[in-house]
């Protein structure tokens, strides 16, 4: 599948995208290899291989949802120039 030089402007047309002409070849040559190797991809015999979302459903472990508030350590408050028993005192910014 080659990608043409026009179509590429009709995209960036659409997108809102003002391209120099060095960047219109030179996305027009990445767009046609992309389309390309989706091309090789679409060729694979995929026969017999489950669809999946994650190759590794394991590595992402997720926590429970659960809104927690972690009770925060003297040490964090050491470095404070200013504070306000468990809270940091910071200048007002705002007149």
């Amino acid at each position: 599948m080659a990608l043409t030089l026009d179509e590429v402007r009709q995209v960036a047309a659409l997108a809102r995208l003002r391209l120099e002409p060095d960047e219109e070849t030179r996305l027009t040559a990445d767009l046609d290899h992309i389309l390309d190797a989706f091309t090789r991809l679409a060729a694979l015999d995929t026969t017999g291989v489950e669809p999946t979302a994650h190759v590794d459903p394991e590595s992402a472990p997720l926590r429970d949802d659960a809104v927690t508030n972690p009770e925060a350590p003297d040490a964090l408050f050491e470095g404070a120039p200013a504070r306000s028993g468990r809270l940091f005192r910071v200048p007002r910014i705002i007149e």
